[in-house]
C-alpha cells in the first residue's frame, strides 16, 4: 500500500462505512496513512455509539498492507470474531466496535507524499524514503509557532528532531531548553517547568527561574510528556493556553515566548482513553503531529548511520564486513542501540558473529555483557553523564557505577 516513484510516495487511498449501528450510512476516506475511529468529536470517523471508546481504533496503510491497532479501547475491536490489539486486514474485512460494524474498503486512488532529495536535513541523516518523506514536513513545521508532538519508540532520535526543528526555525538564535517529564519526582514538576518564589516550599531559600522562562524567545522540549502527572496537566494546558507562566508560590503571571515540542513513546490516544491524560491537553500537544519511523522500517539507513558514527570515533570509513554485520542484525533499540553498537565496536573491537555454543555460563555471561554495558551508556548519556545523577537514578553506589563505566569503556562521564 506504499510505493515510491520519483521524488514521490504514493500511499493508497482506503475507506470505511458503517453498515450495522446507529451510524449506519456514515463513512469516511483517508488522506494519509492514517485514519481514526472513535466516539471522540477529533477522529475521522466520530461514532455516537455508547460502547464505542473515544479513540477507539486506528487503520494506517503500510508497506505491508492495511493495518489495524486498538488504541486500549474499553471494548475491543474485532474481525471474524477475533479480538484485535494489532492486524493487518484485507479487502472487504468488517470490523466491530461496539455495537457498531464497519466496512474497510481499498479504493483505486493513492496520495501523493513529496520525498527530499537530500539525505539529510539539520543533524538528522536518512537516505530511506520512511525519512526523505519526513524533511518536507519538518521543514514546514520549523517556520510555524504551532506545538509540535513528536511520536516513536525509544531510540528512534525525537530529541534530535526536536533540535532540528528549532535550529531550521526563526527561533534558531534563542535557548533550546530540554526538560524529561519522566525523571522529574511528582512534587518538583511545577517548580522545574515554571520555577518558584522563595519560600513556596521547605527548602526553597531563593527564587528560581523555570524551564518554560529559561526557554523565553526559544524552544522548550517536553519529552516524555505523557508522564506527566494529572495534578501537573491542568496547568501546562494553561500555560498552552495564554503563553503566560505562575512560578510556585507567586501570584504573579509572567509572559513567556517559546516555542513548545513535546515527545513520547507512547500512543496518547491510549492514555486519554484510560484517563491518565486529558483529552483537552491532548488537543493541545496533537497540533503539529510526526511519528519517527523505527530503524525496522528505514530500508538502507543502518549503513549509512553506521559509518557516520564510526568516522565520528575513528575518522575514517567504517570497515565493510562490519556494516554487513549490523545490516543483518534486527534493531529494536533503533538507532540509539545502533550507535551504542558502533561506538562498543571502535573501543574493543568486533569480530564476526561467533559459531553458536551451548555452554549456558558463557552464554549468559556473555549476553549479561551485552546488555550491561548498552543500559550503563543510556543510562549515563539520559544523565547527561553525570555520574552521581545516574547512580541515583539506578539505586546504585556511585563508586560501583563509576567502575562498571571504565570496565566497558565509558569515558564521557562526570561527577
Amino acid at each position: 500500500m506504499l510505493a515510491e516513484r520519483d521524488r514521490v510516495r504514493l500511499v493508497r487511498v482506503f475507506a470505511v462505512e458503517v453498515v450495522e449501528g446507529p451510524d449506519k450510512g456514515k463513512r469516511a476516506v483517508s488522506t494519509s496513512e492514517e485514519l481514526t475511529i472513535g466516539a471522540d468529536a477529533g477522529t475521522d470517523l466520530e461514532l455516537t455509539d455508547p460502547a464505542v471508546s473515544r479513540h477507539h481504533c486506528a487503520l494506517r496503510a503500510t508497506a505491508r498492507g492495511l493495518e489495524v491497532r486498538d488504541l486500549g479501547s474499553t471494548n475491543g475491536t474485532f474481525a471474524g470474531g477475533c479480538e484485535l490489539v494489532r492486524g493487518y486486514l484485507g479487502a472487504g474485512t468488517r470490523l466491530k466496535l461496539g455495537t457498531t460494524v464497519i466496512a474497510v474498503d481499498l479504493m483505486a486512488d493513492e496520495i501523493e507524499q513529496p520525498l527530499a532529495a537530500a539525505d539529510a536535513w539539520f543533524g538528522l541523516v536518512g537516505a530511506s524514503g520512511a525519512m526523505r518523506r519526513l524533511y518536507p514536513i519538518l521543514e514546514r513545521y520549523a517556520q510555524s509557532d504551532a506545538t509540535v508532538l513528536i511520536t516513536g519508540e525509544t531510540g528512534t532520535g525525537k530529541e534530535l528532531v526536536a533540535e532540528a526543528i528549532h535550529r531550521a526555525g526563526p527561533r534558531n538564535h534563542g535557548p533550546f531548553i530540554a526538560l524529561n517529564c519522566g525523571s522529574l519526582p511528582p512534587q518538583l514538576i511545577e517548580s522545574e517547568l515554571f520555577g518558584h518564589v522563595r519560600g513556596a516550599f521547605t527548602g526553597a531559600e531563593t527564587d528560581r527561574v523555570g524551564a518554560f522562562e529559561h526557554a523565553h524567545g526559544g524552544t522548550i522540549f517536553l519529552d516524555e510528556i505523557g508522564e506527566l502527572p494529572p495534578a501537573s496537566q491542568p496547568v501546562l494546558l494553561r500555560v498552552l493556553e495564554n503563553k503566560k507562566i505562575k512560578p510556585l508560590g507567586s501570584s504573579t503571571e509572567r509572559a513567556v515566548d517559546v516555542r513548545v515540542v513535546a515527545a513520547t513513546n507512547r500512543d496518547l490516544r491510549e492514555a486519554v482513553n484510560q484517563r491518565r491524560l486529558r483529552s483537552d491537553l491532548y488537543y493541545r500537544l496533537h497540533v503539529l503531529p510526526v511519528e519517527l519511523p523505527p530503524l525496522r522500517e528505514r530500508d538502507g539507513d543502518i549503513a549509512l548511520l553506521a559509518d557516520m558514527f564510526w568516522r565520528e570515533l575513528r575518522d575514517a570509513p567504517a570497515p565493510p564486513e562490519l556494516i554487513a554485520v549490523l545490516a543483518r542484525q534486527r534493531w529494536e533499540g533503533n538507532v540509539r542501540e545502533l550507535r551504542n553498537a558502533v561506538e562498543r565496536a571502535a573501543l574493543i573491537g568486533w569480530a564476526e558473529l561467533p559459531a553458536p555454543t551451548w555452554n549456558y555460563a558463557e552464554t549468559k555471561d556473555a549476553l549479561i555483557a551485552t546488555w550491561e554495558r548498552d543500559w550503563l551508556a543510556q543510562l549515563i548519556e539520559a544523565h547527561g553523564g553525570n555520574v552521581a545523577a545516574s547512580a541515583r537514578a539506578a539505586r546504585m553506589a556511585r563508586s560501583y557505577l563509576r567502575r562498571l563505566a571504565l570496565r566497558y569503556g565509558i569515558t564521557q562521564v562526570d561527577e
